[in-house]
């Protein structure tokens, strides 16, 4: 029997096809991240002018004022004399309901609303208290400030107590000093959540009272 040896021949690319190869994927990248930020700007935006496909569209006047349900190009007319841009406003309405408006104008306005809501919104933070199963007075009038500053503040608080070594036979004591800083800060706070023991590590959690 004859026997026949094969030998495949493999041929290293050379660094600049690799180099190529990156550049292409790289750039192919690119162009799918710039088509789907583009095709999700333009889906939360409005419908405007010419863009609108609807035959007839129930118009809103500049000034609120009803002007029935209108074939697009009549509509775009009326926007047009007033030079101002005919918006959908309510693309999902049988017709859609279109509104004569300075869109530009609606747009800075919108954003700037937008913008001094993120502003004034305050972000709840929950905070950390460590108190001990044995905490002397001074140590928990010291915690106690802190945790009024954080109530204060409208953040929440996070007490815990940890055992050490065989104080965990006895976690009452520590429930005891939760319950405590719960009942001198009531005025300002719910209990969100009552003290649970989690591995040595007794929690509770504050949180202020609403405005």
């Amino acid at each position: 029997m004859t026997r026949v040896k094969l030998f495949l021949v493999f041929e290293p690319s050379s660094n600049e096809d690799h180099l190529t190869n990156r550049t292409w994927a790289y750039g192919a990248y690119v162009f799918f991240c710039t088509i789907l930020w583009r095709w999700l700007v333009i889906s939360t935006d409005h419908i405007i002018n010419d863009d609108i496909r609807a035959k007839e569209v129930r118009l809103i006047g500049a000034d609120g004022e009803q002007l029935g349900i209108k074939p697009i190009r009549e509509a775009l007319q009326i926007a047009g004399e007033a030079n101002l841009d005919l918006v959908n406003v309510a693309p999902t309405a049988k017709p859609p309901v279109c509104r004569i408006m300075d869109y530009g104008k609606f747009r800075y306005e919108t954003q700037k609303k937008e913008k001094e809501a993120r502003k004034n919104q305050k972000i709840v933070e929950l905070k950390e208290v460590r108190l001990s199963a044995t905490i002397d007075e001074h140590d928990f009038q010291t915690k106690l400030r802190n945790v009024v500053k954080f109530l204060n503040e409208g953040d929440k608080v996070k007490l815990s107590v940890r055992f050490r070594g065989r104080e965990i036979a006895h976690a009452e004591i520590g429930q005891r000093q939760l319950e405590r800083m719960a009942t001198e800060v009531e005025e300002l706070c719910i209990v969100e959540r009552r003290p649970k023991l989690e591995g040595r590590s007794m929690i509770m959690i504050l949180a202020p009272k609403p405005q």
